[in-house]
């Protein structure tokens, strides 16, 4: 019984640390949700586990832990989806970022040498950004 009143405040404990609404963390709304029916699950497992073991069996699997194991299983792999997607899009910010400071401090560069700038179209963005060039008088 002590074991029980342990894991379900642990759960809820996750659950409140997780779904709160925080400025530091962003959590979208379908995932809290998930999140909050997967805890909720979660409970339900460790205060009724014959409950767990009848529902394993009705769908095919013998024991209620291994049930439990399963679906752990398939929330670790989104987790770690979710994560990569969210990777990858904040790898493209920072690799735009360095792109646009090196660009501007090119063209600082170039202009403190005398060089003058030249409308451009940034190939990544799309939007007009201007890039140094060398003049013909600048380049003798």
């Amino acid at each position: 019984m002590l074991i029980q009143f342990v894991l379900v405040l642990a759960v809820l404990t996750i659950l409140y640390v997780f779904v709160r609404r925080s400025h530091a963390i962003y959590v979208q709304a379908s995932k809290r949700i998930a999140l909050v029916l997967f805890a909720l699950a979660n409970v339900y497992a460790v205060m009724r586990p014959d409950d767990l073991t009848a529902i394993a069996r009705m769908l095919g699997v013998g024991r209620g832990t291994d049930l439990v194991l399963y679906a752990l299983v398939v929330a670790f792999m989104a987790g770690m989806f979710s994560m990569y997607q969210r990777f990858r899009v904040v790898d493209r910010r920072y690799t735009e970022l360095a792109r646009t400071v090196a660009i501007r401090e090119a063209e600082l560069i170039n202009r403190e040498r005398g060089l003058h700038s030249a409308q451009v179209v940034s190939i990544a963005t799309g939007d007009g950004d201007r890039a140094p060039v060398v003049s013909e008088e600048s380049a003798r």
